[in-house]
């Protein structure tokens, strides 16, 4: 008769770790395993090229309609009597900011006729830059001494908290910008130009402008008092600020059509100091399309990787047909074999 081990009593008593056999565990969930077989490929590369190809067409068409014209004017605004000293022309509050271009509409131009601001060489998203600013103060007037961040433009001389602080604020564009056809002014609607998400959210209805560029340091545009943030549109478009060094800030919509061979005067007030940085500053107008304003690249981008798609296909054909390869048995492959369990 066999004496049982102690050891062996010890040993079935305790708790195995190894765990049980279940399709889980073992990773034997059915799933899709797929074979890249010369077919498979060549018809996935035929679809992608057959799907995207169209849409880049279309998408490089459409962004062809759109009618757009970008006009320059930091150097033509600038009298050549001070061209050796931009900068201090543009600090002079003595000095004559009027300028005045003449433009030919070359394409009929449909309404709404969007107008931009674009500035090149400006750096909005540095860090610094971004993080001066108070959401809080921006929202409530509850919060409206709230200035965490807002340094050097929190507060003035006296100690008096600054609304809106900070240097996004600070810095706001202040060009402004008048259309003249055949002697009567092009009213641009400056209304509903900024995100409804930011005038509901983000700008307090109760909050006002106070001792804003009302010190020695002055900035850019100024703000009325008696109008709320939430209404203040062209500051909240300028304090949505831009990943890339150039940019472009929708101004106002023109809200007649521009017709062929018009004669439009635009009198510009050259006001905002991009010398200082060597920055440029640009008026644009442009129509839009059901795929937006004018931009080339989704469209390129789409038949490119449609034609190289297309071009992987005829290279995958005549490599098929002139030099194939054995196929393997798809049968001796690990999943294609009943699996063994442990039962």
């Amino acid at each position: 008769m066999d004496i049982p081990d102690e050891n062996d009593a010890t040993t079935s008593n305790k708790t195995s770790k190894k765990p049980i056999y279940t399709e889980f565990s073992q990773q034997d969930l059915p799933a899709w395993k797929p074979i890249l077989t010369p077919g498979w490929v060549i018809a996935t590369f035929f679809v992608v090229g057959v799907i995207f190809i169209p849409i880049g067409l279309a998408t490089v068409f459409s962004s062809e309609s759109v009618e757009e014209v970008v006009l320059q004017y930091d150097e033509s605004c600038l009298p050549t009597s001070h061209a050796n000293d931009a900068v201090a022309y543009i600090q002079s509050d003595s000095t004559n900011k009027t300028c005045v271009t003449k433009w030919t509409v070359e394409h009929r131009m449909e309404a709404p006729v969007y107008v931009y601001y674009q500035l090149d060489n400006y750096y909005q998203n540095h860090r610094r830059y971004v993080k001066s600013r108070n959401d809080k103060q921006l929202w409530s007037k509850a919060n409206e001494g709230e200035t965490l961040n807002c340094y050097p433009e929190d507060k003035t001389n006296e100690k008096e908290t600054i609304v809106p602080c900070g240097l996004i604020a600070w810095s706001m564009f202040n060009d402004t910008y008048k259309f003249v056809s055949n002697n009567k002014n092009l009213t641009v609607n400056r209304k509903n130009i900024a995100w409804g998400s930011d005038r509901r959210s983000r700008f307090g209805s109760d909050v006002y402008p106070k001792n804003f560029q009302n010190r020695d340091l002055i900035g850019g545009g100024r703000l009325n008092e008696s109008i709320p943030l939430n209404e203040q549109e062209d500051l909240i478009v300028w304090m949505r600020t831009a990943a890339l060094p150039t940019f472009r800030k929708l101004y106002g919509k023109i809200e007649v059509d521009l017709e062929m061979k018009d004669e439009i005067e635009i009198v510009i007030e050259n006001n905002y100091n991009t010398y200082m940085f060597g920055g440029t500053k640009k008026v644009v107008l442009s129509t839009t399309s059901l795929m937006g304003g004018r931009n080339p690249f989704v469209g390129t981008a789409y038949l490119s990787v449609g034609g190289l798609s297309l071009f992987c296909t005829i290279i995958f054909i005549l490599l098929y047909v002139i030099k194939p390869r054995p196929i393997g048995d798809p049968s001796y492959l690990s999943w294609n074999k009943n699996p063994v369990g442990i039962k």
